[in-house]
């Protein structure tokens, strides 16, 4: 995973993934069939410890609102912390456009986030901290958006006031938040 997220599917050979994991070529292929079907692997892994992880942690933890605040904010921090950046978003920008099969699994994997978004939406509509004028898929496929954005602008344009700016502007959709006496309660 680490080469792929660090050079990219189209500059790491099955020699340096054999390398990394101290496997002959003939061994990397007999384990995981080929290239493409280990990058897929490595970015479900990538995606179960850091995307996936950090939605469950959030949505069990945080109320909505605030689970998708700390979601954005969580991802401008990690972005400059590391010039990797998203292996998703890496995979989409690098290999997507070149490769049918694997622009099927970036699609289905950024489809796990924007559900995330969107069940935040509704559930924050259930508890009154999101207006019910939000409408929850277009917000959803903004916040999705923004986070794809966060990522690809923080590898080139690390500036912490740029993306904290973008984050909050796309926050600003949710309305303004609200006072705990209007809150309502989950049911």
């Amino acid at each position: 995973m680490q080469r792929f997220w660090a050079d990219g599917y189209a500059a790491t050979s099955v020699r340096d993934l054999g390398d990394a994991m101290g496997l002959s070529q003939a061994s990397v292929y007999n384990a995981f069939g080929d290239k493409r079907a280990l990058f897929t692997q490595c970015l479900d892994h990538y995606l179960d410890s850091n995307m996936r992880a950090r939605i469950a942690r959030l949505e069990t933890t945080l109320p909505p609102r605030q689970a998708i605040e700390a979601f954005l904010y969580e991802i401008v921090e990690r972005s400059l912390a590391t010039r990797l950046g998203c292996m998703l978003a890496n995979a989409a920008l690098e290999v997507a456009p070149h490769d049918a099969d694997i622009a099927g699994v970036v699609a289905e994997r950024m489809a796990e986030l924007e559900a995330f978004f969107r069940r935040c939406v509704a559930a924050g509509h259930r508890d009154g901290t999101i207006p019910d004028t939000v409408d929850p898929i277009a917000t959803a496929q903004l916040l999705l958006t923004t986070v794809m954005g966060l990522r690809v602008l923080a590898r080139g344009y690390p500036q912490r006031p740029l993306l904290e700016g973008a984050a909050r502007q796309a926050l600003s959709v949710l309305g303004a938040p609200p006072t705990t006496t209007t809150q309502r309660n989950a049911p």
